[in-house]
């Protein structure tokens, strides 16, 4: 997956929008964000390290730990709570599919929760 197929399949879910909050920081420009449009949560951070893309992705603390036995190229968050975080480098052991799942799993975690009447 590209940057750009992130992005697209980041917005594909529903209220959601790509924001660049670092930007001020020359150092953090290519950081993009994805974002759920009512609550501003993140749920998807695409940055590049070391020549590799990134993507941060917020998974539930089980799953989380079981994906990081399972794939060498899943670790634990750089930026974020590695309890709840893992990065995700592209174009390595973790297959397109199992990318959009975790992706889908981040934004399913974040999103507005339905008040029960």
């Amino acid at each position: 997956m590209t940057k750009e197929e992130l992005i697209k399949l980041g917005l594909s879910l529903g209220a959601t929008y790509l924001d660049f909050p670092f930007s001020q920081n020359s150092r953090a420009i290519d950081y993009a964000v994805l974002r759920h449009l009512k609550n501003k949560k993140i749920f998807a951070i695409i940055y590049e390290r070391n020549e590799n893309l990134i993507v941060a992705l917020k998974q539930n603390p089980e799953i989380s730990q079981e994906l990081r036995e399972f794939f060498v190229d899943v670790t634990p968050a750089f930026h974020m709570n590695k309890t709840h975080w893992n990065d995700v480098r592209l174009g390595g052991d973790v297959p397109d599919d199992t990318i959009q799942k975790m992706i889908e799993n981040s934004y399913d975690l974040i999103k507005p929760k339905r008040k029960v009447k």
